[in-house]
């Protein structure tokens, strides 16, 4: 089962469920965000219900970005070695802040989104015009509802400049927050679902005309914090009424010089979850 947003006959995007190739509407839910207002008790129950009616099959469907309204996604850094070792490589001038953020008890997070700025299943993928090195970071998501409970997990694609941040840790807003730097998606699978979201594999495909450029898998064992760490330091001092996505981490890392390049497609496949397929374009007018 998978909690989606989907258009179907030119009709008012709506959430569902999809399940066994056909997408549900979830009657008297008119957005995610209404969702995630729900205690984790109430909100599994309505994802059951949900499963219950009648759906139209999968190919019939738009599927869109699964958020909406005024839910953010924000993400982490620095959560897994190799994201370590590769933002200390990209900015030597500044290298022992990533060594040590990485032990530290404080994580870092970032903003990364407002819901209405991201990208969903066969959406844009941005790079800025004015970065030489843009790579992908296939990333695990965590959903939590307004009381700061994972009530989900989707595939988030937290596409990043790294010759920005390179330069210099305080461009780090301008490396991470700009048009169509977001993908999410396909769908969010509940928590309930889900046995152990240490044991899921990622795999990052990233496909230039006919070849593939770059293929690599990891694991989310390999992760170096809790998650229900990072989502309570997300809302230590905040308040998500309709929720929030934290993206949690980078776990595969093309190695420099690689760069994306305006026509590639990157799929992002994570186990339980399923794939995340965007394509690149580059520049403002590109990713509108």
């Amino acid at each position: 089962m998978h909690l989606v947003r989907y258009q179907h006959a030119g009709a008012l995007a709506r959430p569902g469920i999809l399940e066994d190739g056909e997408v549900r509407p979830l009657e008297g839910v008119a957005s995610l965000e209404a969702l995630w207002a729900l205690p984790a008790s109430e909100f599994a129950a309505r994802c059951r219900d949900g499963a219950r009616t009648s759906g139209v099959p999968l190919a019939e469907v738009e599927l869109l970005a699964p958020i909406d309204g005024r839910t953010e996604v924000w993400a982490s850094g620095v959560t897994y070695e190799i994201s370590r070792e590769a933002r200390m490589e990209e900015s030597e001038a500044a290298a022992d802040i990533y060594r040590l953020v990485y032990d530290a008890e404080r994580p870092e997070l970032f903003f990364k989104a407002v819901s209405w700025k991201v990208s969903g299943p066969d959406g844009p993928l941005g790079i800025r015009e004015d970065s030489p090195v843009n790579v992908p970071e296939p990333e695990l998501a965590i959903v939590c509802n307004a009381a700061g409970e994972i009530v989900g997990y989707s595939i988030c694609n937290d596409c990043s400049s790294r010759s920005i941040e390179g330069e210099n840790p305080l461009y780090l807003p301008q490396a991470k927050v700009y048009a169509a730097s977001c993908a999410l998606g396909p769908g969010i699978r509940p928590a309930f679902e889900v046995p152990d979201p240490y044991a899921l594999s990622i795999a990052l495909r990233i496909v230039r005309g006919d070849t593939a450029v770059f293929d690599g898998v990891t694991s989310t064992a390999r992760l170096h914090r809790r998650l229900d760490e990072l989502a309570g330091y997300l809302f230590r001092a905040d308040r998500f009424p309709s929720g929030a996505v934290l993206s949690t981490g980078t776990c595969l890392v093309p190695e420099t010089p690689f760069t994306l390049e305006a026509g590639d497609e990157v799929e992002v496949t994570i186990e339980a979850l399923g794939t995340l397929t965007n394509r690149v374009v580059r520049g403002l007018s590109a990713s509108t």
